[in-house]
């Protein structure tokens, strides 16, 4: 798309820590400190860039009257994962503490992502959970969210495999090609043959814990046989970078309040049904809004 320059808005293109980032901010004088919004785009780790979603962050910061950042993190193949994730980490760490120079209240900063952005949003609130040095994250938004790499016959897989755009065979070849893997390994994790059956994981990515509404037609997959060198070769989709639905509780319950947007005609949607249910089973406050018509 061309550029578009909003009238409303100032427009700065900065580095923080020397990731790209774009800022949006509105030109009406504040009343007071304005809420702060980091914006990590979609496109698997592998496609997107700040101006393919210049206009979604310009709405964003002009609907809510807020600062956006559109974080470019690199992309891959070139730049090897996690190098996606860190990225998104260096530019939320380094908007936290610089905040008010921006007139941003540092109390009421969110993150906010889309598809793999939902990823690396949900990845950063993980990883700074804990942290005491600097302001906490208010809030995140994870739109139609990618969450877990171990599962790939969930109802909404299932119900969704041949959606155009991100069919259920196209996610597993994006994933390897963003972990840089060979992609003939890609039936045997359609088949789920790289996750062991001793996995205490699938406590949290089990089809039961879906409600009925969304498991019409499901049929349970066949038992495959677990392939120890698939498993070996993948080892980095059981890391929570990748597949932050696997986070232990003691995490979960530190995560700020929520809001998750699922479509349903998305391969993705039950990763994020999965994600609110651990997030409300460890007393996490949760908006959730569901797409009918929605699709990824």
């Amino acid at each position: 798309l061309p550029a578009c320059r909003d009238s409303k808005l100032f427009t700065k293109d900065l580095h923080f820590d020397e990731v790209p980032v774009r800022i949006y901010l509105p030109r009406t004088a504040p009343a007071r400190q304005r809420r702060g919004v980091l914006f990590f785009h979609g496109g698997c780790g592998l496609f997107g860039s700040i101006r393919t979603y210049e206009r979604a962050c310009q709405y964003i910061a002009r609907k809510s009257d807020s600062v956006v950042v559109s974080v470019g993190y690199r992309l891959s193949p070139e730049h090897k994962y996690p190098g996606q994730t860190l990225d998104c980490l260096t530019a939320t760490v380094h908007f936290l503490k610089a905040a008010e120079s921006y007139g941003v209240d540092p109390a009421r900063i969110i993150v906010c992502g889309d598809s793999v952005g939902g990823t690396f949003a949900a990845s950063v609130c993980q990883e700074l959970a804990n942290r005491r040095d600097i302001p906490k994250i208010r809030a995140q938004v994870l739109i139609y969210p990618f969450l877990q790499a171990l599962n790939f016959n969930l109802p909404s897989y299932q119900k969704n495999a041949f959606t155009v755009f991100l069919s259920r065979e196209r996610t597993v070849h994006f994933i390897l090609k963003y972990l840089s893997k060979d992609c003939s390994m890609k039936e045997a994790i359609l088949a789920g043959s790289h996750v062991p059956e001793s996995l205490k994981y699938k406590k949290w990515i089990n089809p039961d814990l879906i409600p009925d509404t969304f498991k019409l037609d499901y049929k349970p997959p066949l038992p495959t046989s677990f392939l120890p060198q698939v498993h070996e070769e993948t080892k980095e989709m059981f890391e929570t970078r990748l597949s932050p639905l696997l986070a232990e509780d003691a995490v979960v319950c530190c995560l700020p309040d929520t809001c998750v947007i699922t479509c349903e005609h998305d391969v993705l949607r039950d990763d994020a049904l999965l994600y609110k249910k651990r997030l409300e089973d460890n007393n996490v406050r949760v908006t959730w809004h569901h797409m009918q018509e929605g699709f990824h």
